[in-house]
Parts: C-alpha cells; sequence; structure tokens
C-alpha cells in the first residue's frame, strides 16, 4: 500500500514538475515578446530621431540669413543721368540698381572703380534680388536720388553659406565658389558689423527664386492653403453624406455591396493615378487652368474622399445601437435619431478622420506633379484661378536644385511642413477631446 502512495506521488510529483516547467516556459515566452515588441519601438525611435536630425541639423540655418548693411549712394547719374523721372516714371524701373548697390560696398571696402576684377568680386557678395529692393525704394519715394542711406540688402547665397561656415574655406581657392578676396572682405565687414545674421522672414513671405538666399515657401504656403480650403469644402460635406446614407440608410444588397468595396478600393489606390485622373477630367476635358490650386484642391479631394468615408462610417459603427433604439422609442424619426443624436457622437471620429485626410493630403506630391503644379511660380496668387504651387512640390523642386545654398532650404521648407502637420494632428486629438462623449 505504501508503494502504490508513494508511486502516485511521485507521479503528482512529475505532473507538477511539467506543470511549472510549462508555466514558465510561457513567462519567458512572454517576456520575448515584450522585449520584441520594445526593441522594435526603440528601433523605430531610433530611425525617427535620425531622419529628423538630419533634416534639423541641415534645416535650421535657413531661418537666418547673412545680410550686409552699408551706406547707398542712389546716384543721379546712373538712375536717371538726364532728369526724365518726371516725365518719364519708367526711367527708374529699368536703372541699373546693381551697378548701384556694387559701387556702395566697393567705396566701403576700398576697392577703386579701375579694378575691373575688384568690382567682379564685389558683385558676386551681393545677391542678384538687391535689383529689386532698391528699385521698389526709389520707385516708392524718388527723393531718394542723389542722396545716401543706409541699406541692409541680402548676401550672395555663397557668401551667406561661407559665414555659416557650410564651406570649407581650408581647401584650395580653385575649389570653392567664395574666393581668398572675398573671404577677407566678409571678416572685414564682419568685424566692423556690417555683415550679421539675421531672422530670415523671407523663407515664410518670399515665392520661388532662383537665387537661393532670395527664395522662400510664401506662394507655396498660400497655395497649400487654398487647396486644403478646397479640400475640406468639398470633401467633408460629400463624405460624411455618403457616409450617412451607407450607414444609416441605405438597403444591404448586391449594389451597396459594390459600393462599398469600391470605395475600400479608392483607399488604396495609388496618388499619381489620382493625378492622371485630374489631368483628364478637370484639365483636358473641363479647360480648367494648368497649375491652378483649384484643379490641385479637386485632385486631393477625390484622393481624400474615401478615406474621409471610411473614418466616418467607423465612427458611426461605434456609436452603440441603444442610442438609436432609445431615440426611436421616444417616437423621433429616422432623420431625427442620425442628426440628433448618432451624428453629434460621431463628431470626434468624423473631425479626426477629416483631418488627417487632410493631412495626408496637404503631403502628397505625385498627382500635383501630373497637374502642372511643379512651374515656377514667384508671384502670390490672388485667387484659386491663379497659377500656384504647393510645399511638397516646392521642396521637391529646391532638393533637385545644384546649389549648396537650397539644401538648406529644402530642409528648412521640410521642417515647416512637418510643423503645419503636427499643428493639424493637434488639432485632431484637441477635437476629439473636446467633443468626445463618455458612456
Amino acid at each position: 500500500m505504501s508503494q502504490v502512495i508513494s508511486a502516485n506521488a511521485a507521479h503528482a510529483g512529475v505532473k507538477q514538475t511539467r506543470r511549472d516547467i510549462g508555466i514558465s516556459r510561457r513567462y519567458a515566452a512572454e517576456r520575448r515578446f515584450r522585449l520584441y515588441g520594445l526593441a522594435a519601438i526603440c528601433f523605430g525611435l531610433l530611425f525617427l530621431f535620425l531622419l529628423l536630425f538630419s533634416v534639423v541639423s541641415k534645416g535650421y540655418t535657413a531661418f537666418q540669413q547673412t545680410m550686409i548693411t552699408i551706406p547707398v549712394e542712389f546716384s543721379e547719374q546712373i538712375i536717371d543721368k538726364d532728369n526724365e523721372r518726371a516725365t518719364n516714371p519708367a526711367k527708374l524701373v529699368s536703372a541699373n540698381y546693381p551697378v548701384v548697390a556694387r559701387n556702395a560696398l566697393a567705396k566701403v571696402l576700398g576697392v577703386e572703380m579701375s579694378d575691373r576684377a575688384g568690382l567682379r568680386a564685389v558683385n558676386g557678395m551681393i545677391s542678384d534680388s538687391v535689383r529689386v529692393q532698391l528699385r521698389k525704394m526709389v520707385v516708392a519715394d524718388p527723393s531718394l536720388i542723389g542722396r545716401t542711406v543706409p541699406v541692409t540688402m541680402l548676401a550672395h547665397g555663397d557668401l551667406d553659406s561661407a559665414f555659416k561656415g557650410q564651406i570649407d574655406l581650408s581647401v584650395a581657392e580653385t575649389s570653392r565658389k567664395v574666393s581668398d578676396r572675398q573671404v577677407g572682405w566678409m571678416n572685414q565687414l564682419a568685424e566692423a558689423g556690417a555683415l550679421a545674421k539675421h531672422f530670415n522672414t523671407g523663407i515664410f513671405t518670399n515665392g520661388a527664386s532662383s537665387r537661393p538666399e532670395a527664395a522662400g515657401v510664401g506662394v507655396a504656403f498660400l497655395g497649400s492653403l487654398y487647396m486644403m480650403l478646397i479640400v475640406l469644402v468639398l470633401s467633408l460635406p460629400i463624405g460624411v453624406a455618403a457616409s450617412i446614407y451607407l450607414e444609416e440608410f441605405a438597403p444591404k444588397n448586391r449594389f451597396t455591396d459594390l459600393i462599398e468595396v469600391n470605395i475600400n478600393n479608392l483607399a488604396a489606390v495609388p496618388s499619381i493615378v489620382y493625378g492622371l485622373l485630374g489631368l483628364a477630367v478637370f484639365i483636358n476635358f473641363a479647360g480648367l487652368p494648368r497649375s491652378a490650386a483649384i484643379v490641385g484642391g479637386l485632385v486631393l479631394t477625390l484622393m481624400t474622399l474615401p478615406t474621409i468615408i471610411i473614418a466616418t462610417r467607423a465612427a458611426l459603427k461605434a456609436v452603440p445601437p441603444s442610442i438609436r433604439a432609445a431615440a426611436l422609442g421616444l417616437g423621433a424619426s429616422k432623420m431625427q435619431t442620425v442628426f440628433h443624436h448618432v451624428l453629434p457622437l460621431a463628431m470626434p471620429g468624423i473631425l479626426t478622420g477629416t483631418i488627417i485626410g487632410l493631412a495626408h493630403a496637404l503631403g502628397e506630391t505625385a498627382p500635383l506633379l501630373l497637374i502642372g503644379m511643379v512651374a515656377f511660380v514667384a508671384d502670390f496668387p490672388a485667387s484659386p484661378l491663379d497659377p500656384a504651387t504647393a510645399m511638397p512640390v516646392q521642396i521637391y523642386m529646391w532638393a533637385n536644385e545644384a546649389e549648396r545654398a537650397f539644401v538648406e532650404r529644402t530642409s528648412g521648407a521640410i521642417i515647416i511642413l512637418l510643423i503645419f502637420l503636427i499643428v493639424m494632428n493637434l488639432g485632431a486629438i484637441l477635437l476629439r477631446r473636446r467633443f468626445e462623449r463618455r458612456w
């Protein structure tokens, strides 16, 4: 009898040992899975950090611009030698203002007018945008002619890069765009306080330019704003109305099943296909102007609609059926139930889906390239029908430029776009919390 008891105890002990081993293995597998998940998160955060570090380290300098402040003599011999400005105002527009700026800087640096090589080097230190700057000043106030006033002007892009330390000045002079003479003048002006870095407001207010120091995202930002307004005005009501019909009113049959399948498929269609559709329908067939914000807005509306419809339907499904049953039980009609009870409760999800769809549309480039928004646009569009470009397209155009100064402009524009996207996503979170109701 004692042997039987001992055998049963040993068998039970073996079973307990096996059970403990199995539990230990499951716990070990769970710990490994947690470590794998933590490693995956850390791996993703590492790549995100490297991406942001690469963009910020190259782009933060774009928010500073090297400027030269010197006294400029608005010489009457250069601007209006024959004193024709009273009878011929166009004379002030066609004057040789770059020579005015060059002579002023040459005088400060002590370069003789007979030194042609020196004058060329001096001219290479000033941005070509000084032509527009001085012309606007004289046209606005012709009394400047014959006077000497201090003017702050943009330094040339190469000089700006050299002053910011982005050009290796230790290499041979023939291997860089800034000569030793210009480097000496740069240090001379910096010591005198005539050359310094200022906050670059031009990156926010200027349009496209072939000169990196004068280029900005102002036109592109306004074009993107026009497009986002068009997308919001069209996609939100259409998407919400379609979602309400499909979820609350449409009968369940093969036709509605076909519509739902196609909506899900449209959400996965590559964006470039929408660009081809917009080119064929809105430009070639409807005759809308090429490179206009209205065409870009319509194309992005088509691309955003499936996302908004899917998000809105998911928000409507998340409303408990008891809400509908209670409203109908109290005598409300189907329309009253949907618009007075279901839709307000689904509003956080609808707004979140809409803003996420807008943020996705804001970063699209491929469809806009196909409808001509890659054009060089320097003037601000007065309406959505005027030629415009968009933020991602402007970044794409700058990334293809050869000048070193456009590298920081590209990264700076990416930083601005990322901040805009972050603000939109924060808005989605705040709106969701503002309208969210718990039950």
